[in-house]
């Protein structure tokens, strides 16, 4: 139990500085959530899918475990079947942290079947573009929005959200494609719920894994 909620505190204390939520009232959330696609050439950032947020070897699986790598690996297909780049965000932990470089938690998810051209972009906060190679990665695509999915919620989803924004990018959010776990006060899928209407209210397109792959 130490070892879990050591794993939880220790993700938290990394992502928390970045993670800034913008209220904004229901009806601007609302009119905010459109059903816009994005570009042609809209990278898919897959952030931190990695093998300790599906082991449940220290801490325990992310809400809904198994259906957010079968959403992620149907959007990791349609991402290359409809010409798009991948991209994978791999956050690396402190030292005796289960997301720590070469702890048995770090690797990317090893089910998602991350290609071999396919990068991955290193962090140690929030933020995924606080690498600055995600952005020049970005913007050698000729990308001027990106697709984002992942974990957790709440912290390294929300940061990238409001770090992509601030490069410029347009970005969607894939609203079933992203998760978390329980806080003390709020279960995930309010957590989820609650972040989706704040990505809309910031700026972000919504869309889901259905309407992104059967449209």
């Amino acid at each position: 139990m130490q070892l879990k909620i050591a794993f939880v505190l220790t993700h938290v204390a990394a992502c928390w500085p970045c993670v800034v939520l913008d209220a904004a009232p229901a009806h601007v959330i609302f009119a905010a959530m459109s059903d816009t696609a994005p570009s042609a050439a809209a990278p898919l950032i897959v952030i931190d899918l990695q093998t300790g947020m599906f082991d449940g070897r220290f801490a325990p699986p992310i809400h809904d475990a198994d259906a957010i790598a079968e959403r992620s690996r149907a959007l990791i297909d349609w991402a290359r079947h409809s010409g798009r780049k991948v991209a994978f965000i791999r956050h690396d932990g402190p030292e005796g942290d289960p997301l720590a470089p070469g702890a048995s938690g770090w690797p990317v998810w090893p089910p998602l079947g991350q290609a071999a051209d396919e990068p991955t972009f290193g962090k140690r906060v929030g933020n995924a573009f606080s690498n600055p190679e995600l952005a020049e990665w970005v913007a050698g695509q000729g990308a001027k929005d990106v697709v984002l999915i992942g974990a957790q919620t709440d912290f390294c989803v929300a940061a990238t959200v409001k770090g992509a924004l601030a490069e410029g990018l347009g970005v969607t959010v894939v609203s079933d494609a992203h998760s978390t776990l329980d806080s003390i006060e709020e279960k995930a899928p309010a957590i989820i719920a609650r972040h989706n209407e704040a990505f809309a209210g910031q700026g972000a397109r919504m869309t889901t894994t259905a309407k992104l792959t059967e449209g």
